[in-house]
């Protein structure tokens, strides 16, 4: 079997793309937190470097433990409210507040937020041990400013499948250790990494919660001739090159984290008939980010009068297409910093 046909190779062109398009890059999980499941460096590297003034505050409250104490209050909301929670709102300690991740206003960049926008630290890191009760690694783990937000395990299809990467995650990679029964925070959903990503250089499926035998992926890909899978990729090789081309560049990565991601919560019935709370982890499927990011881009340039004609597929999630685009067209600019739309009508049968 060639050497370029193995998994390093493939783990080696993902990784230096990503470090040569603005993420940082570790090839080893060196400075990873197991217990809390953050890489603290970048964390507090941005917060210093964006909101100077309000670490001295709390570094003047807290004295000598003002790293300690931070990630201890971060970490209870982690679990209280979520890792998506955290990067989208503002975290109060005793004597300061902070912001973790600046995404991109929809319009009127200042050159200070400017600056904190490209200030925001992205990391892909290699071999992940994330567990304090066995010694397992992931592939990959994206981080945004220290904080975890996907992971990948990584297959060639010359000598496996996408089938392996997804049964990888279902027995392998337990949210909670098969001996000890001790949460992994790296994988407990809501409070830890987003999204998971099965992928193989051929196919990408993708999962927002890991429960064992019991995980079920959603497919991640282009679709090719009207079917399923993606087409052949003479540019760059890999058929699931679109991933790290398309999906991990900065701006794309930092939108999808901001507009789409969202946690759905619902009332279900029970047999007793009481309710309980359902939540879900919406991630957007590659047809639906692609169509939503394309019509609002066309927007933008043309404005409004223009018909469009978007095919979704049965059970393909128009409802949630539609919900991100009439959302990401009510606060919509153009180049002037004009409002494009004032209103949002949605028409449903």
């Amino acid at each position: 079997m060639p050497d370029t046909h193995t998994e390093v190779i493939f783990e080696n062109e993902l990784c230096e793309h990503l470090e040569a398009h603005g993420w940082l890059y570790s090839p080893d999980d060196t400075g990873y937190d197991r217990a809390r499941a953050l890489f603290p460096a970048d964390l507090f590297t941005f917060l210093r470097a964006t909101q100077s003034a309000e670490w001295a505050k709390h570094e003047a409250s807290e004295k000598d433990h003002a790293e300690s104490a931070f990630l201890e209050r971060l970490l209870k909301l982690m679990e209280e409210r979520g890792t998506l929670w955290v990067l989208r709102n503002t975290v109060k300690a005793v004597a300061a507040k902070f912001d973790l991740c600046q995404f991109a206003p929809s319009h009127g960049l200042n050159p200070e937020t400017l600056s904190k926008y490209e200030s925001n630290r992205l990391r892909v890191m290699r071999q992940v041990h994330y567990s304090a009760s066995n010694q397992n690694s992931l592939d990959l783990v994206f981080f945004v400013n220290g904080i975890p937000v996907a992971t990948a395990e990584l297959k060639t299809d010359f000598t496996q499948s996408v089938e392996d990467a997804k049964n990888q995650y279902r027995f392998d990679r337990l949210p909670k250790d098969a001996t000890t029964k001790i949460a992994e925070p790296l994988l407990t959903f809501k409070r830890g990494a987003v999204v998971h990503f099965a992928v193989s250089t051929d196919e990408v499926y993708m999962t927002t919660r890991l429960s064992g035998p019991k995980s079920f992926f959603l497919p991640f890909n282009l679709g090719h001739d009207g079917g399923k899978g993606n087409p052949p990729n003479a540019e760059h090789g890999y058929r699931t090159a679109y991933l790290w081309h398309r999906i991990f560049r900065r701006d794309a990565w930092l939108d999808i984290l901001g507009r789409f991601v969202h946690l759905e919560k619902k009332d279900q019935d029970q047999p007793d008939g009481t309710t309980k709370k359902k939540e879900r982890l919406i991630f957007p499927r590659y047809h639906q980010w692609n169509a939503v990011t394309k019509l609002v881009a066309a927007a933008r340039v043309e404005g409004p009068g223009h018909n469009y004609l978007i095919q979704h597929s049965a059970g393909s999630g128009k409802t949630n297409s539609i919900s991100w685009l009439a959302h990401q067209l009510a606060s919509l600019h153009d180049a002037a910093e004009q409002r494009v739309f004032h209103s949002v009508l949605v028409v449903t049968d």
